[in-house]
């Protein structure tokens, strides 16, 4: 059941949230929960705050990009100036974040920051293309890669059978949903021990890397920019690969409500764990090619895994469980900031109002995360990996720039708005820019997925409508809606 959004207009142009039954009140709004009422509690510390980015980042990422990275630039020297200007990149529209976070304390992340910057509208959308495409894609990826790596010591020998990964992958897609059902403070402590266990697989290949350096193992190198030209239309596939990489700077604003002091903690935990990723990216990159040639890369499903057994024998069967759990780790600090983006939205009127129900018991929100379970599902057994990074890259980065774009609106139409994080103007201006020309180039690049993207996209303009805006439906109507 959809309802209209109960948000009002104020003359500074930002939106106030309803207090109907149900509703719950900002917890920096300054209105104190009714004696009785569940509230989602501050239980996000710096540490926390550093492991959800840094445990929702490294996950597949680093060990599935650098084949779409030199598949798209066709080099070794200019796959790796891909991964440096991604990280730098990524760092600006951090920081972008960053600010945001600071200035407008609400849990929702790009959602919010639309719905303040530009209205109702186009918020909708953003959260209608998160719910039907961005995140369960986005999961179905991250999974698939555990599943297979999961799977990969026991099948050393031979090909791993689709539908075991997908099997597999299915049992741990569960697995993350009721963990994050049960406990937020599990989850959070789940969440810190499967970032250092992704530090460690990102240490296990970059040390051997440096010692195979410092050996001279540098042939790979030779020549960095030599090899197949790579086509202008196949950057933005690069750089979407990268910036997927990347992606999960974001997640910290998806929970700012629960941030213990927001103010410090969101740009403290952004630039920390940021510089800890780009570089351990880049020199995970450069460890890649100390052994593994660029047609040897290309021609591996599990990179990580053959460097691994190059280099260490038998303790080659540790690094696929250690990029297993890191996935896991994305997985799970992924389910636990979207949820509560659906969460805000419902608690804004924009999707059904059992998406803002909070468990008396357990504290969490419970059906905001197990209404992504049967769309995942659905991603995994029907799409392929590579197809569906394309197909949610469009829609995540159209509304990425959009909402950083915002930030500029922002200081515009509301320069007495309490910063007490700032950037430098350049910065989202740039990154704005980035993001919105990736967009434009991929639909020339890969018509077929982008477009599907964008069309999906264009549904939730009728959909805002007809279960937002639209009040006098008939009665078989709100009937058909459960109303």
């Amino acid at each position: 059941m959809f309802r209209k959004a109960a948000v009002s207009t104020v003359s500074n142009g930002s939106y106030l949230q309803g207090q109907a039954n149900g509703r719950l009140p900002s917890m920096d709004s300054g209105q104190p929960a009714r004696e009785g009422k569940v509230v989602l509690k501050k239980k996000v510390t710096l540490l926390r705050g550093i492991s959800i980015i840094i445990g929702t980042i490294i996950g597949a990422g680093i060990f599935i990009s650098p084949k779409g990275i030199l598949k798209n630039t066709g080099s070794v020297g200019m796959s790796l100036t891909v991964w440096t200007v991604c990280g730098i990149l990524s760092l600006f529209g951090a920081l972008c974040y960053a600010e945001l976070g600071t200035c407008i304390k609400k849990s929702g992340g790009h959602y919010t920051y639309i719905l303040e910057a530009f209205g109702p509208l186009p918020a909708f959308v953003r959260v209608w293309v998160e719910l039907l495409i961005i995140r369960p894609a986005a999961t179905a990826v991250i999974s698939l890669a555990f599943g297979r790596y999961i799977l990969e010591p026991f099948f050393m020998q031979c090909e791993i059978p689709e539908l075991a990964i997908k099997l597999i992958t299915a049992v741990g897609i569960t697995l993350v949903m009721v963990l994050n059902s049960t406990s937020v403070s599990w989850s959070a402590r789940i969440q810190i021990f499967l970032t250092f266990c992704k530090l460690v697989a990102i240490l296990i290949i970059i040390v051997p890397g440096v010692i195979q350096l410092i050996k001279g193992e540098t042939q790979h190198f030779k020549n960095a920019f030599a090899g197949n030209d790579a086509s202008v239309m196949g950057l933005p596939l690069a750089f979407y690969s990268g910036m997927y990489a990347y992606s999960g700077w974001f997640y910290l604003n998806f929970v700012t409500e629960e941030v213990e002091n927001p103010e410090k903690n969101i740009p403290l935990a952004i630039c920390i764990s940021m510089i800890i990723v780009t570089v351990g990216y880049v020199l995970t990159n450069v460890a890649y090619f100390t052994t593994i040639s660029a047609g040897e890369l290309l021609l591996s499903k599990a990179v990580a895994v053959t460097f691994a057994e190059r280099l260490m024998g038998n303790f080659s069967l540790a690094v696929p469980v250690f990029v297993a759990l890191s996935c896991f780790g994305s997985m799970n600090g992924g389910i636990f900031a979207v949820s509560r983006m659906f969460f805000v939205a419902s608690r804004e009127g924009h999707l059904p109002e059992i998406l803002s129900m909070i468990h008396v018991r357990k504290h969490t929100p419970l059906p905001a995360v197990i209404v992504l379970h049967p769309l995942t599902m659905i991603m995994l057994f029907t799409g392929d990996l590579y197809s569906l990074l394309n197909f949610l890259s469009f829609a995540r980065w159209l509304f990425i720039g959009l909402v950083v774009a915002g930030l500029i609106y922002l200081r515009y139409k509301r320069p007495d708005m309490p910063r007490p994080f700032k950037v430098p103007l350049f910065i989202p201006a740039l990154f704005s820019f980035t993001c919105l020309f990736m967009v434009a180039l991929s639909l020339y690049s890969d018509p077929m997925n982008t477009g599907i993207g964008f069309a999906i996209t264009l549904t939730g303009v009728p959909a805002y409508y007809l279960f937002i805006v639209w009040d006098k439906k008939p009665k078989w109507f709100r009937k058909l809606l459960g109303r």
